[in-house]
């Protein structure tokens, strides 16, 4: 009786890989430390668009992703995040456009690219913004609001469309940011 009831575990187990693999349609699934993260297959005979995933990831590279895709999907094509990724400061929700990058930033680096000390504007939280001159908590909450709803800075110049920074401010912190 126990062979059976053994059995039968192991048929049970065996069928709820096979249902789980059909139901993921040849998709992978990349895990991370804190998360995971499920890619997509490019559709066949569908148009890509590319994207240069960079930092914290398996493979660090160009992507091709299907149109509309977001930044979870372009850190799971380049292999998911490392174990030392901070994907709490990623915005995975963002949607990548072609031509775009994506940055992924180590634990304890915040949105501050390696080695420079400049803050990146598009990934960084409001506590990594408000380290710049001039910039508190409350105008550090407005510059992530108004990427989260406006998208990526193109330029630095673009934060100046952010209510409360002007060209003097934003001549004061130029030196301290970056926009990739």
């Amino acid at each position: 009786m126990e062979q059976r009831a053994l059995f039968a575990i192991w048929v049970g187990l065996a069928a709820l890989v096979g249902v789980s693999a059909f139901l993921m349609g040849g998709r992978t699934l990349e895990s991370t430390e804190s998360s995971f993260v499920v890619a997509p297959d490019p559709s066949p005979g569908v148009e890509t668009i590319t994207v240069h995933v960079a930092g914290a990831v398996s493979r660090p590279g160009l992507v091709s992703l299907d149109p509309g895709s977001r930044v979870a999907d372009a850190v799971a094509a380049a292999g998911g995040a490392t174990v030392d990724a901070d994907l709490a400061a990623v915005n995975l929700a963002e949607p990548v456009d072609d031509a775009g990058q994506v940055v992924v930033p180590t634990v304890g680096e915040g949105g501050t690219p390696a080695g420079d000390g400049r803050v990146r504007v598009n990934s960084a939280t409001a506590d990594d913004l408000a380290t710049l001159p001039g910039i508190g908590p409350v105008l550090a909450q407005r510059i992530v609001e108004h990427r989260d709803a406006e998208g990526r800075f193109e330029s630095v110049e673009d934060l100046l469309d952010v209510s409360g920074i002007g060209e003097r401010l934003l001549a004061g912190m130029r030196d301290r940011i970056a926009v990739p």
